[in-house]
């Protein structure tokens, strides 16, 4: 029997990270929204800070899409939802 409750929790911990299945939020470039328009959706969104928000628009722009956001499927459904009511192209992967 384990008495140390340390090994315990940290069991606990490994179950916990070995069943969540981590998602991501990726954004698609497109030739129809502004920069300005990307970065305030993520800002509005996502809860990115500008600069955050403008640093993924760029990696969208030059790479053709990015990874704005991981959690799982349940946390960011929703969101991708809101990024296609704006306009923007985007899936959960």
């Amino acid at each position: 029997m384990n008495t140390n409750p340390q090994i315990a929790h940290d069991e606990d911990v490994l179950l916990l990270e070995e069943t969540t299945d981590l998602r991501d939020l990726v954004v698609y470039n497109d030739d129809i929204n502004t920069f300005d328009h990307v970065i305030q959706t993520l800002i509005d969104v996502c809860q990115h800070e500008p600069m955050q928000a403008e640093q993924c628009t760029l990696l969208i722009h030059y790479k053709g899409q990015c990874a704005v956001k991981m959690g799982t499927y349940e946390e960011l459904e929703p969101l991708c939802t809101a990024i296609h009511d704006r306009g923007i192209s985007a899936d959960v992967v």
